[in-house]
């Protein structure tokens, strides 16, 4: 009985990540966190919307609210006609789709290899993020999709 606790808490050490590319950057979003992935078209505009959302979309009979991530994160703006992707979240029964450049693979990681905010990350992307991976070279930041919320409902809305 004791190996199958083992068994069980190695299980829940790792934890899966989808991972993003967000203007040249590398984030992780945990699996759980993720409904779906696709290809945003058409993106109505919402007047006196915080800059960070793009729009409302129509995704399989759901209205979803299409949150810019590169506005969010004080990023350039794409280049115009680029190619974008979303990832499909959900917060507080409300749906969103979060506009990303690319996505790439689901990694497992152990949880014992995730490593705080360094000192150096910019302190909005600090605000969003759950910790950091190193991988290969590169430095995956993890989303926090309840920072990420509380940090847009928190930014200063601009008077009417």
């Amino acid at each position: 009985m004791r190996n199958n606790d083992n068994h069980a808490s190695n299980a829940d050490d790792v934890i899966q990540f989808v991972t993003v590319v967000i203007g040249g950057q590398l984030f992780g979003l945990p699996i759980s966190q993720v409904h779906d992935v696709f290809v945003p078209e058409r993106v109505t505009r919402v007047p006196l919307a915080a800059p960070q959302v793009a729009g409302v979309l129509n995704l399989r009979g759901r209205i979803v609210t299409a949150i810019d991530m590169r506005k969010l994160l004080h990023l350039p703006d794409r280049d115009e006609g680029a190619q974008v992707m979303a990832v499909g979240i959900e917060q507080k029964g409300e749906s969103y789709g979060l506009v990303i450049d690319t996505v790439g693979e689901v990694l497992r990681l152990s949880s014992s290899s995730q490593e705080p905010n360094p000192s150096n990350l910019d302190k909005r992307w600090a605000e969003i993020s759950g910790g950091v991976h190193r991988l290969d070279g590169k430095l995956m930041i993890i989303l926090d999709v309840a920072r990420l919320f509380s940090a847009m409902v928190e930014q200063p809305k601009v008077a009417a």
